[in-house]
């Protein structure tokens, strides 16, 4: 649904840097994201507040659908020239479009901006590429582990069942299948792609490099990570082939309390805690060879092809959404992670904190999660990902020979885009 809504501009760069007033003027942003349900009634609290405080902007804030939508309809529209003013880029992929130019560099408004000093290191660097930074963190996360206390007791196992390794996760899906499969239910989710790449991490592996870029889609623990991760599907049958081909439909079953263990991100714990109660638990990733968690979401970059003032005012929005009383609005209202330091001092979040210890585990996790690559190649990754996980998880290739052409074909992509 297209939420239009009048909201007002404070200070731009040139305020920032001269110290000088400048005139309020009508200016209007428009504005792309991914946010509905709770999360986007949480934006448009954030964006009606900005409204009250700064007269003069008006921000069109338009849902076009989640990230990989985004990226679709923002490589259709630049050369149109129908793009957005603003726009949320999820955390990997914004690199293909800062490396074209068609983000703005946002380096210098955010070293004017006392915002800097208030944002997590891990908040600030997954908006720096190349040195610079195009996107400042609004939604920030990390999966975690999901589980219905209901269908675990139903099933005998403890709410406190081990949930570490791969096989102490296998094992606790088969009992619940065996329990409980005679009623629809399944043991876990498939889990979705930024799932997978938690469970490949904590596999001691990756699939690009952070630090150096090399590929390791055919590196021998990534491809023990996919063949686990498959054989949850095709092998064990303790997760259903519709969550393969239609990742959302793992995470609505686990909501309408028919999966009993899902592995996906803390934008989801909102909606599981509305959905399950009191028999939501929430636990961190499993550590099957080491302890590793992705750090995902996105944050808020401009066009550069937008208008000096307009560029100006969205900043002003971005910096207020950033902001510790903004942050605690969505961390409340979302289960996103804080960014800012000063979020848990808020009296919104320090009752969410208080009240809702599940909300803590992605916090806590911080402790072994990273950043990922985030080089143009990703896009072109994330984008191809899809099909080879169906082919693997629904026995129509070998894992070892997927990843072995999906690795080579990644290369190639890598190559010709010049990195």
């Amino acid at each position: 649904m297209d939420r239009k809504l009048t909201r007002i501009a404070g200070l731009g760069l040139a305020g920032l840097l001269s110290s000088t007033s400048i005139a309020a003027a009508e200016v209007t942003v428009e504005f792309w994201h991914s946010f509905g349900g709770s999360s986007g009634d949480a934006l448009a609290e954030i964006i009606a507040n900005f409204e009250e405080a700064n007269p003069g902007i008006t921000i069109e804030a338009e849902h076009v659908g989640n990230y990989n939508d985004i990226v679709a309809r923002l490589q259709a529209a630049i050369p149109a020239g129908r793009g957005p003013d603003a726009v949320i880029m999820e955390v990997t992929r914004y690199g293909l479009f800062a490396d074209r130019g068609v983000l703005m560099d946002l380096t210098d408004y955010l070293e004017a901006d006392p915002l800097k000093d208030e944002l997590f290191d891990f908040a600030r660097e997954v908006g720096v590429y190349e040195g610079k930074n195009y996107i400042v963190p609004f939604n920030s996360s990390t999966p975690v582990t999901y589980v219905n206390k209901d269908i675990f007791e139903r099933a005998g196992l403890s709410e406190d069942t081990p949930l570490t390794t791969y096989d102490e996760i296998l094992a606790a899906a088969q009992q619940i299948q065996a329990k409980l499969g005679d009623e629809g239910i399944y043991g876990i989710a498939a889990p979705g792609q930024f799932a997978r790449w938690g469970l490949i991490m904590d596999n001691d592996s990756d699939l690009i490099d952070s630090v150096s870029g090399e590929i390791l889609i055919d590196a021998p623990n990534t491809v023990e990570a996919y063949e686990w991760m498959a054989s949850l599907v095709h092998d064990h049958g303790v997760a259903s082939a519709d969550n393969v081909t239609d990742e959302k439909t793992g995470r609505d079953a686990f909501f309408a309390g028919n999966v009993g263990i899902m592995l996906n991100s803390t934008g989801n714990y909102r909606q599981s805690k509305a959905s399950l109660g009191d028999d939501l638990i929430v636990r961190p990733l499993p550590c099957n060879k080491v302890c590793a968690a992705p750090i995902g979401g996105a944050g808020i970059g401009i066009l550069s092809t937008a208008d000096a003032e307009v560029q100006d005012a969205a900043y002003d929005f971005i910096s207020f959404a950033a902001s510790a009383e903004s942050n605690a609005i969505w961390f409340a209202g979302t289960g996103y992670m804080p960014i800012n330091r000063n979020t848990a001092e808020q009296p919104l979040a320090a009752e969410t904190l208080e009240n809702e210890p599940g909300i803590r585990v992605s916090i806590e996790q911080l402790e072994v999660a990273r950043g990922r690559p985030r080089p143009p190649v990703v896009t072109w990754m994330r984008a191809t990902e899809y099909d080879m996980w169906q082919a693997m998880a629904l026995g129509q290739r070998e894992v070892e020979d997927t990843l072995a052409d999906f690795a080579e074909r990644t290369r190639t992509e890598a190559d010709r885009m010049g990195q």
